[in-house]
């Protein structure tokens, strides 16, 4: 890096100008108090933590993404949050110890290693919300609430939802017997969708007609509620685990739709993301004519077990910015500025207080300064009248 560009940013990394920065402060505010209004406690997790707790139950994607450097004071690896989830697991599990459900939400930046999800950024604000303690479709169900009423008030429009369930495939792998390389395999091909590999493989095993066709039929099973039919017949004689899986997420769905009429609903049973980590049904947002997901959620149990408490758990996270950009609201347009002048007088001292308390925002002027009043963002200035100090506007 030479003097000319010492003022660039590394790759994926963004910074916000104060207009930005205040429509971003005026979206968080009005999101912590919709979030307080549901019953959700703010926390503030630190922004470093100890490796091994930041990455409990998360998976080896998580791992790629987060920074790690050593402890100078205890020679333990750090790493820097990539994700607030497992953060308010934890905070859940070993600090509040509450038996009651446990509704908490954060709000804060979060370091990828490298870019992706989101915008493509590797500094997000994460914005979220978690549900501890209550193992039903209700609680799965005021999550996507919630999500939705979170990218309602950022403007975002022509929303629909897509769902599925980890315990699905999981089931269906248990039943025909996989072993975890095996099942890794058969997941990862799924992902793609890539149907001739998905047969070809499954030929390979030994497996039932009925296996081979309720394994290979997940990659097909993408669409509207008649998706969830047709997965019932294709599922019949399957293990428990894949019915129970499949009949909850036929709840969650008759739920969603009564509580939100107007969101489309797309069902996609081979849509695993977050497999390591998720245990039930998982969730994305999408907009029309934009392939990347813009919030995302599922459920997770069990993942305070190794701070102390294993509890049930589902929640939803997204990026404050990228709504911010995506969002139609108009951010209100901010207020003008007062201009005082550079003179050391105690009645103007005194005025300047008084109007400040009433909540304007008044620039004092400093001695010689350049530049004109709307580079302060004034539109009005104090003008000693010959008897008072008065607010006038600028001509």
């Amino acid at each position: 890096m030479t003097r000319k560009n010492r003022w660039l940013l590394p790759e994926g990394i963004e910074e916000l100008l104060p207009e930005q920065a205040r429509q971003l402060e005026q979206l968080r505010r009005e999101l912590l108090d919709l979030y307080s209004s549901w019953g959700y406690e703010l926390i503030i997790p630190p922004f470093i933590e100890y490796l091994d707790s930041l990455l409990t139950g998360t998976g080896h994607d998580l791992d790629l993404q987060t920074f790690k450097l050593i402890d100078q004071l205890s020679g333990r690896l750090l790493g820097l949050r990539a994700d607030m989830t497992p953060q308010a697991a934890r905070i859940d599990a070993h600090r509040l110890q509450r038996e009651s459900p446990t509704r908490l939400c954060y709000l804060g930046t979060v370091l990828h290693t490298l870019p992706g999800g989101f915008a493509g950024s590797r500094s997000l604000m994460q914005v979220g919300a978690e549900l501890f303690g209550h193992a039903g479709a209700e609680s799965d169900v005021e999550i996507l609430e919630l999500m939705v009423a979170t990218l309602a008030l950022t403007g975002i429009e022509d929303l629909y939802l897509d769902l599925g369930h980890v315990g699905i495939y999981r089931g269906l792998a248990a039943d025909a017997g996989l072993d975890d390389d095996q099942e890794a395999l058969l997941f990862d091909a799924l992902q793609r969708k890539a149907i001739p590999e998905i047969n070809e493989f499954l030929r390979q095993l030994d497996l039932s007609t009925a296996q081979r066709e309720r394994l290979a039929g997940l990659a097909t099973l993408n669409g509207g509620a008649e998706v969830l039919e047709r997965a019932r017949t294709l599922f019949a004689g399957s293990g428990d685990a894949a019915q129970l899986a499949l009949e909850n997420l036929e709840r969650i769905a008759t739920l969603a739709q009564r509580r939100l009429p107007d969101v489309a609903l797309h069902f996609d049973l081979a849509e695993l993301r977050g497999y390591q980590f998720h245990t039930g049904v998982v969730f994305a947002a999408f907009v029309a004519d934009r392939g990347q997901e813009i919030a995302r959620g599922g459920r997770y149990d069990d993942i305070g077990k190794v701070f102390g408490r294993a509890r049930p758990a589902t929640g939803f996270s997204t990026d404050l910015r990228s709504l911010m950009r995506l969002g139609a609201r108009q951010a209100a347009a901010a207020a003008g500025a007062i201009a005082a002048p550079a003179e050391d007088e105690p009645a103007l001292a005194d005025r300047v207080r008084t109007l400040r308390a009433q909540g304007e925002r008044v620039v004092q002027q400093l001695p010689g300064q350049a530049g004109s009043f709307a580079e302060m963002g004034c539109d009005r200035l104090l003008r000693w009248n010959g008897s008072d100090w008065v607010v006038e506007a600028i001509g």
